[in-house]
């Protein structure tokens, strides 16, 4: 039929090397968490624009978006491991210029670095993942992925929970518990790299001859699958990466409360991916897509009219539950329907047409926000997202996923 079948173990059949190559990640999605609260909210806090944090967000989707394609290729010609080798790396000499610098052209290099290191995993990270896996156990292994990378970011935006505590015990300030914090984790995931080689190293792929990829693959159902994809990029860039600062703009909401708050909402996303799997065992993947995509649009359409920031926050909370529960599952179904060795560019032609209206849209997000209209990008989003999710639904109803 196409579709999976329910696991009794849920993860249990995930291949052993695919779950450490997952957990291999865990330090590097920690530090991006803290980093993309940091961005977000604190800078906002040392009174950098809401305009030039737009920028700085939307300039690394800009380098992905220029330079997704040729990595893409690349990576299926001449092996994904080492791309998915480089983009660990390049993740801490970024962190560590927004520790040691206040200059905006340097945050502006680290971000089209950040752009280039994000390229680099995603031309690679699906497709490894889905080399290693069939259709009994795709869906479960891109559930895991997501729910493990979603903990751990969101552990990472509750940090600056504690820093009023550490100011208090250690008598520094603010910016320095900020600034040190940034230091540890971006040493750190030094590490990262070295982890992925060990775990990779008798990892073999077929590498793709320039005449087997002009063969193989249907790069039309690629092109029609990530343009309507890409409704919901537009939509997203307008509020999502932009939500610490929403918080803070409407709400008064300071970094110290709203990286929590995205923490707790990060791990409940993570933990309602558990039943995607199960989800698309029942319904069928695309089926599932639709109806978990089609409802969080309706509360995400709602928050453009609350007053209280407590039932904003559980609305909030409740909508990207539901969106994020589609998450995997589109992975999985991107993965099901593009020939193997097509793989690594399809993940990242996907990345880049979504990437592309999402990094410009953020930026006009973060000047609709300084213009302090906080509710026009919860209904511009909502209105792309819910002509994108009709949209895949009348046209891939009919396509289902394979080997």
């Amino acid at each position: 039929m196409g579709e999976t079948k329910a696991q009794r173990g849920l993860f249990a059949s995930v291949p052993r090397g695919v779950k450490l190559l997952i957990f291999s990640q865990v330090m590097n999605n920690f530090a991006f968490g803290y980093f993309i609260i940091y961005v977000s909210a604190y800078l906002l806090e040392i009174r950098v624009g809401a305009d030039l944090i737009g920028v700085i967000i939307g300039i690394q989707g800009i380098v992905i978006v220029l330079s997704g394609v040729p990595l893409g290729l690349l990576s299926d010609r001449r092996g994904r491991k080492w791309f998915l080798i480089a983009g660990n790396l390049l993740l801490a000499p970024i962190i560590l210029i927004f520790a040691f610098t206040d200059s905006v052209a340097l945050w502006l290099i680290a971000s089209a670095i950040g752009g280039l290191a994000e390229a680099s995993a995603l031309s690679s990270w699906n497709a490894i993942i889905a080399d290693q896996t069939d259709l009994s156990n795709r869906d479960g292994a891109f559930s895991l992925s997501f729910i493990v990378s979603n903990i751990f970011i969101s552990l990472g935006t509750a940090l600056p929970f504690f820093f009023p505590i550490l100011e208090t015990a250690t008598g520094l300030s603010s910016s320095v518990i900020h600034r040190e914090a940034l230091v540890v984790l971006g040493s750190a995931n030094f590490l990262a790299p070295l982890f992925i080689f060990a775990l990779l190293r008798n990892y073999r792929e077929k590498i793709v001859t320039r005449e087997e990829a002009s063969q193989r693959g249907s790069i039309s159902l690629l092109l029609k699958f990530s343009g309507i994809n890409s409704l919901i990029g537009l939509g997203a860039g307008l509020i999502i990466p932009l939500i610490g600062t929403w918080l803070k703009l409407k709400f008064g909401v300071p970094d110290t409360y709203s990286g929590p708050f995205l923490a707790v909402s990060g791990i409940t996303i993570a933990f309602s991916a558990v039943g995607s799997s199960r989800l698309s065992a029942k319904f069928g993947l695309l089926k599932s897509i639709v109806l978990t995509s089609g409802s969080s649009t309706l509360f995400m359409f709602s928050l453009a009219f609350i007053p209280s920031v407590f039932l904003a926050g559980g609305v909030y909370v409740v909508r990207a539950a539901m969106m994020n529960m589609s998450a995997p599952l589109m992975d999985s179904y991107l993965m099901g329907i593009i020939a193997p060795d097509r793989r690594g560019l399809a993940s990242s032609i996907s990345a880049i047409i979504w990437r592309l209206p999402n990094s410009v849209s953020t930026i006009v997000g973060g000047i609709i926000l300084a213009s302090g209209s906080y509710d026009l990008p919860w209904i511009a989003a909502s209105l792309l997202y819910a002509t994108a999710i009709g949209l895949l639904y009348v046209n891939f109803k009919n396509i289902k996923p394979k080997g």
